[in-house]
């Protein structure tokens, strides 16, 4: 299974993200964000944490006006997969491959901190490996993380069970506690809270590692 880490000037979870890919048996290949293309065979892309370009203008907004940005939208609407984890969610919003946006935090400061997340959804390669209803600790790192969507979008994400993960306790002023989302393909994932920085024993945990495994499982079975 081939991933491929999109790399942004000011990323600075994509080396985390590459090597949960590893662990969980993917090929990883860096994709620097002036490219135009993904490498061929590629399954799966990872858009990182961070503060792409210094969140200037609006975090995420000119990261997905980069030339490889052209190509992961290209890729999604293909049915291929993609994360986007903290920026990268922010990332995906502002392309519009998901919905809705990602604020200021409710209590206007930055929140750094492990968090426990509710699973709402095991139907996704991305949630496979967590039963409905469990529960996780994930860290979180972000001054925008408050997902916003109007009510009819809320509406439709619950309605379609494409609500990935909540908040047990709401960090940040997310609507509905929504911690991340799912496309209505169920093949591309957004989401605050960083599984790759508890992806392995020496980072104290690892609850994330099952996101890994399970969508690099089920892509290489495919």
């Amino acid at each position: 299974m081939h991933a491929a880490v999109i790399v942004f000037p000011g990323s600075n979870c994509d080396r985390d993200l590459a090597v949960a890919f590893e662990r969980a048996g993917a090929q990883v290949s860096m994709v620097w964000h002036k490219d135009t293309d993904l490498p061929q065979g590629v399954d799966i892309v990872g858009v990182p944490g961070g503060f792409s370009y210094g969140d200037y203008l609006r975090c995420g907004a000119i990261a997905a006006n980069s030339p490889i940005c052209r190509s992961v939208i290209t890729h999604a609407d293909k049915g291929g997969y993609v994360l986007g984890v903290c920026n990268g969610f922010q990332i995906l919003t502002e392309t519009g491959i998901l919905p809705g946006a990602l604020l200021r935090n409710a209590g206007l400061k930055y929140v750094c901190k492990p968090v426990e997340l509710c699973v709402a959804t095991a139907d996704s390669a991305f949630t496979s490996g967590y039963a409905k209803g469990s529960n996780l600790t994930v860290p979180i790192a972000h001054h925008d993380g408050n997902y916003y969507a109007d009510d009819a979008t809320l509406d439709r994400l619950m309605a379609e069970d494409r609500v990935a993960f909540t908040y047990c306790d709401n960090p940040n002023g997310s609507a509905r506690g929504i911690a991340g989302i799912l496309s209505e393909n169920r093949r591309v994932l957004g989401m605050m809270p960083h599984p790759e920085r508890m992806a392995e024993p020496l980072h104290g945990g690892t609850d994330g590692a099952a996101l890994f495994a399970g969508v690099v499982g089920q892509l290489a079975d495919a």
